[in-house]
């Protein structure tokens, strides 16, 4: 059965695994992410448990008019399964009304595409990497504009 819940607690270890699938490898940012998710208040994480194993997460960080998608990472074991877009759809629900933003490489471009985002590249970011922002609105998502007559 799969089930889908805010992380209240997590060790540093478990956190640091799932971090490592969707960051750089750079040892010194995961561990700076996994200090921010439990200190900072604006931060939260949500687990997709199967089988009562934690096999993806979803951490995100609130501000005032939208909510930014940070990471998301799902266990090698458990990948191309739908559990990231699972996790989309969960956070689609909890956030309602606030856009829902996201930063990924051209790689991550179809799964956001696929689960509702507008892409616009950012350029060249860092030498030799494209970054994409990804932004999910839910009035539009939702409720699509349609052309009510007139000839345009």
């Amino acid at each position: 059965m799969m089930q889908i819940q805010r992380i209240k607690e997590i060790s540093d270890q478990e956190l640091y695994q799932f971090l490592s699938y969707c960051m750089s490898p750079k040892p010194e940012r995961i561990i700076h992410e996994c200090k921010n998710y439990k200190t900072l208040k604006n931060r939260e994480l949500y687990g997709i448990y199967f089988e009562n194993e934690l096999t993806g997460i979803i951490g995100l960080i609130h501000h005032t008019l939208e909510t930014e998608l940070k990471h998301i990472a799902v266990h090698p074991n458990h990948r191309n399964k739908g559990l990231g877009s699972k996790l989309i759809e969960e956070i689609q629900k909890l956030t309602s009304s606030a856009p829902i933003i996201a930063e990924t490489d051209r790689e991550a471009v179809n799964f956001y595409k696929k689960n509702g985002f507008i892409i616009t590249s950012l350029g060249e970011k860092y030498p030799g990497v494209e970054r994409f922002k990804c932004i999910y609105n839910f009035m539009k998502a939702k409720h699509p504009q349609h052309n009510l007559g007139g000839n345009s």
